[in-house]
């Protein structure tokens, strides 16, 4: 769950950076989607763009504390999946925290003209969060267990009575 949240963390702060630097003045079309820089000083779709960046950053700082703690808490029992996906989800809150920290903004470079402008951190947020969601929606099992319950057996009684005075 670290590597991933650290890989993923890492992945959208170097888009940021490059985004800053290769877009300041230009538009890249890839077809469905464009390379676009834009500032978010809010959070999602710009909700609290007036509140000072010293809340807006303590308050997504104690979500994001708060994800670890119960991701931590979570991981022995969690499979494989649901350790990317959470791991993908703590990275994102961690890249834009660590963004939004410098200038009490979010550098968003996404954008498909009929969804706001956005970041990797974001996509990582909201996909981990929909794998975990249907995880924990299977009918079959509560979650991707990293093992299967093993039954407890009682190992059978010893027919050694050489060593057991208390009963022939």
């Amino acid at each position: 769950m670290i590597a991933t949240a650290v890989t993923a963390a890492a992945i959208d702060l170097g888009a940021k950076a490059a985004s800053e630097s290769r877009l300041a003045d230009s538009t890249v079309d890839l077809g469905l989607i464009q390379l676009r820089l834009a500032y978010n000083s809010g959070v999602a779709f710009s909700v609290g763009n007036r509140l000072p960046s010293w809340v807006i950053v303590a308050v997504t700082g104690t979500l994001a504390l708060a994800l670890v703690a119960y991701a931590w808490h979570r991981a022995p029992r969690a499979g494989w999946v649901e350790r990317i996906a959470g791991g993908a989800v703590i990275g994102g809150a961690v890249a834009n925290l660590v963004d939004r920290a410098g200038d009490g903004v979010v550098t968003d470079y996404l954008h498909t003209g009929w969804w706001p402008t956005f970041n990797l951190a974001d996509t990582f947020i909201v996909v981990g969060f929909m794998v975990i969601a249907l995880l924990q929606a299977r009918p079959e099992s509560k979650g991707d267990q990293a093992t299967d319950a093993v039954p407890y057996v009682r190992p059978a009684a010893s027919t050694d009575t050489t060593t057991d005075t208390k009963h022939p």
